[in-house]
């Protein structure tokens, strides 16, 4: 079964593999698939779930909400986030301001059928509303018991410093951070980890599996597999490009092999087990297409991996490894 890990410095636990629904859910597969891969992770004592409201306009968290009916609610732990544009794309259907947050959460909990969500993240940080008027708003939120905790998602160190002080000053916890973070996707570690860790504040990291690339499915010289993510016009094939544009990445990928091999792994498996060694990392969050997925990922729950092979994974990954801190603040949106 799915360890636990305490979510940054509150008394939250929350499982260490995270079934998220992004790219998925109300988009690639069909709703029937969908909550048959709820039911795998749920059956492999999976009870954390993460989501956003953007996420298929909204369909993903109604299609979340459906296939957790009938679920012992204080047994789950629901995250979802805001920011992005919803609905018809209105001047104020985006962002962090007060008027968005307030009207984003009632929208959210109605799709998700529960009166809270665990767990409640700013998408991206909104350099357009006043970062006091957004806190205020997040901290309205939790008072209202919409909410138990914040985190934001994508933050850069500063931000993630600047909004705990007044998430503590105005009486509730900014308790995470949602960034990207993988074996080749290391930005975090430099700046937002050690200021995460100073703060009390966990990662609940994404694409632990580098959208696909690190489970070795992308073959050199070959073209990608029909119906992978590197083929999906929808959203995909964007975030997996600035793996597969690298010359030597995929070949790199599949050297790491041996690697798996004698920890008993799957490639898929070393890269989820590959971010719960970084203590801040409270969940990975895997996604699925197809149940025996969930089933074959939740595999890397409690493995620890030898400083040995830690050390050969980064001797084989190289120069492919993109480590910048400043590539947080690259791909964030400079005005929403």
């Amino acid at each position: 079964m799915v360890s636990y890990r305490y979510l940054g410095r509150s008394g939250l636990k929350i499982t260490e593999i995270t079934y998220g629904n992004w790219l998925t859910h109300g988009s690639q597969v069909e709703n029937d698939t969908a909550k048959a891969c709820v039911r795998a992770a749920l059956d492999a004592g999976i009870t954390s779930f993460d989501t956003a409201d953007v996420y298929a306009n909204t369909k993903a968290e109604t299609v979340l909400g459906e296939a957790l009916k009938g679920e012992r609610r204080q047994s789950l732990e629901i995250f979802t986030k805001v920011y992005w544009p919803t609905g018809p794309g209105g001047a104020n259907d985006s962002g962090l301001s007060r008027k968005h947050i307030l009207e984003s959460i009632d929208g959210s909990l109605q799709r998700l059928q529960t009166d809270y969500v665990d767990l409640y993240q700013a998408h991206r940080y909104d350099e357009s509303t006043p970062l006091e008027e957004t806190m205020q708003a997040f901290g309205d939120v939790v008072r209202s018991g919409k909410a138990l905790y914040i985190g934001v998602s994508e933050w850069t160190a500063d931000q993630i410093r600047a909004g705990h002080a007044l998430a503590t000053d105005l009486g509730f916890q900014l308790i995470s951070n949602q960034p990207q973070y993988s074996a080749l996707w290391r930005v975090i570690e430099g700046e937002v980890v050690p200021t995460s860790a100073e703060l009390g504040v966990s990662q609940i990291v994404w694409s632990p599996v580098a959208q696909g690339v690190l489970t070795g499915k992308y073959k050199p010289g070959q073209a990608p597999p029909a119906g992978s993510r590197a083929t999906d016009e929808k959203g995909g094939a964007r975030f997996i490009g600035r793996f597969l544009e690298q010359p030597d990445v995929l070949q790199r990928v599949q050297d790491l092999t041996p690697v798996a091999d004698e920890l008993g792994m799957s490639l898929a498996q070393l890269a989820v087990a590959w971010v719960l060694q970084n203590q801040n990392v409270a969940a990975a969050i895997i996604g699925a297409s197809r149940p025996e997925q969930v089933t074959e990922n939740v595999k890397a729950s409690g493995v620890t991996i030898p400083a040995e092979l830690l050390a050969r994974i980064d001797a084989v990954l190289g120069d492919s490894v993109v480590s910048d801190p400043a590539e947080t603040a690259k791909n964030a949106p400079p005005a929403r």
